[in-house]
């Protein structure tokens, strides 16, 4: 299941490719590179959230295997 982060990441994401979108539909370069920045760091986000929710199941796991 996807945590806040993720879902903030992929927000920004989304949101970064329609500005990219219009800033090439309207000629506006600084709106594309904004929506580029945007895009890019959105995937950031998403990946470092991605790999922290993945570690919090592996100790998640490995704790229940300790337990039994």
């Amino acid at each position: 299941m996807w945590n806040k982060d993720e879902m903030r990441g992929k927000a920004d994401r989304i949101k970064g490719g329609v500005k990219k979108k219009a800033g090439e539909l309207r000629g506006d370069e600084d709106l594309r590179s904004e929506g580029e920045a945007d895009e890019a760091a959105g995937r950031v986000e998403e990946g470092l959230a991605k790999g922290r929710r993945k570690v919090g199941d592996a100790i998640k796991d490995l704790g229940k295997k300790v337990g039994q």
